[in-house]
């Protein structure tokens, strides 16, 4: 079968290990199931993959790629869950110790064929185009999860989601909009602070930008250039919610701050099944759908990846395998 692949680690020039060729067709074992694809998306879970990080020499090629939609053999339509939970289990599996996620111990969804455990996939509603459902287990399942899960945010209430261009600051910003939350959001250009807007954000801003008013909750995936900026941004009492540091851990803490005004620090990762079915079920009634900003086959993944490394993107990338 036709695949995405990263051949060998590099941490220095990651996109030189990325390949597109053959790999051996998947056969299910017991309890698991092979997904026909048709859709998967780009997160920077692969270029992490692609550098080698989380992921023993030895396990590589690795077939790249957490999030996917397809079609089972008996002709389900369904949507990947690319967390994997230990066999037996029980309770939240982003809380247990040994998860892992497609493209580290089992194989991604950039090929023509996954093979994952019959857990791992939930039924895809017509509503939902396979490009649209291809977005949603990573990206926009860490959204719900912090935004719903973890938050503590009401209608009316008023949230900074900074850096908002990527796949889970736009999920961010459209979710809670919908959702009756007064969005702000932070990015480095007008057409990136212009596409915030088109998702419902209430207001934009430039980057580090003194806010009009401080807000209950900042969503924070950037870490190092932005966290100082979160922390003066919240209420007395409000809470950052983060899920990533793509720019490193923060060079202070802020404690003074922290303890001063009683803030919250919250840190999310990924989502459940079960968030992945709400947030399904959530889309279907809103009509929110995710932002698609290029659909490429997978032959010109290398495109794709580019652009996610240079920060050119603005929503997800998804690649068809048709």
């Amino acid at each position: 079968m036709k695949a995405v692949f990263a051949a060998e680690p590099n941490a220095e020039d990651p996109l030189s290990g990325l390949r597109f060729g053959e790999r051996p067709d998947p056969e299910p074992g017991p309890g698991e199931v092979r997904v026909a694809v048709r859709a998967a998306s780009l997160n920077m879970h692969d270029v992490f993959t692609l550098r080698g990080v989380g992921l023993r020499p030895e396990r590589f090629p690795m077939i790249l790629g957490c999030d996917g939609a397809g079609v089972l053999e008996d002709g389900t339509e369904v949507v990947v869950h690319g967390v994997v939970a230990t066999p037996g289990w029980r309770g939240d599996e982003t809380l247990d110790p040994r998860r892992t996620l497609l493209s580290e111990l089992w194989q991604g969804t950039m090929a023509e064929y996954v093979v994952l455990p019959e857990y791992n996939v939930v039924p895809k509603p017509p509503e939902l185009s396979f490009a649209d459902a291809a977005c949603l287990g990573t990206a926009w399942l860490t959204a719900y999860r912090m935004l719903f899960v973890k938050s503590g945010l009401r209608p009316g209430q008023t949230a900074l989601v900074q850096g908002a261009s990527g796949g889970v600051s736009t999920a961010l910003v459209a979710l809670g909009a919908a959702a009756g939350i007064r969005m702000f959001a932070t990015a480095r250009t007008e057409e990136k602070q212009a596409v915030a807007k088109s998702l419902g954000a209430e207001r934009t801003f430039e980057s580090g930008a003194r806010l009009p008013e401080r807000v209950d909750v900042v969503f924070d995936s950037v870490g190092r250039a932005t966290w100082s900026h979160s922390m003066r941004s919240l209420r007395p009492g409000g809470a950052v919610v983060t899920c990533g540091a793509t720019t490193g851990d923060p060079t202070a803490a802020e404690i003074q701050r922290l303890f001063f005004t009683q803030l919250r620090v919250i840190g999310s990762t990924m989502g459940t099944r079960d968030e992945l079915e709400h947030l399904i079920a959530f889309l279907v009634a809103s009509g929110v759908r995710p932002t698609v900003g290029a659909s490429l086959p997978l032959a010109d993944a290398a495109t794709g990846f580019a652009a996610m490394v240079a920060g050119e993107t603005a929503g997800k990338t998804v690649l068809t395998t048709n």
